[in-house]
């Protein structure tokens, strides 16, 4: 006999609106290269100050699937398996700067995110409830529709 899944949220006992929590997630110019060189992802706006700023950016950015990443963990630690996601998507509004340090190593954070999530809908009959992720930067969202569906 299998013993039952207890960090899995009883779906039979979500409501809409319902929080699943909230984290700041602090991000280096470090972990942008970090990053790009798990991802491929070598564009140089990610890392270079004067490239960025040659393409009309006012600095270096973050990825935005890294973005996507560090939002949907929230999701998947609440769910319990990043196997249960059945659907996640956003849209990108704002970029995520991410300035060099002033001081320190590379790996010295200049940027905050804050992410958190509520329950936006709950479908008991396909065992699945939809997440609503809010990403934010210095009090700008920088993803907008940002939802994922998992299954329960």
């Amino acid at each position: 006999m299998s013993t039952p899944d207890t960090t899995t949220p009883d779906i039979n006992t979500l409501e809409k609106g319902q929080e699943i929590g909230s984290r700041e997630v602090r991000l280096s110019r470090a972990d942008l290269l970090r990053y790009a060189a798990a991802s491929g992802d070598h564009n140089p706006i990610h890392w270079n100050e004067r490239f960025a700023r040659e393409v009309g950016l006012d600095g270096v950015i973050a990825h935005g699937m890294l973005t996507m990443g560090l939002a949907v963990d929230l999701a998947t630690d609440w769910v319990g398996d990043p196997g249960r996601v059945v659907d996640y998507q956003a849209r990108f509004t704002k970029p995520v700067p991410v300035p060099d340090a002033e001081a320190g190593p590379p790996d010295t954070p200049t940027a905050t995110l804050l992410i958190s999530g509520k329950v936006g809908a709950v479908d008991v009959g396909a065992a699945t409830a939809r997440v609503d992720l809010t990403v934010s930067l210095e009090g700008a969202k920088v993803l907008a529709k940002s939802q994922v569906s998992v299954r329960l």
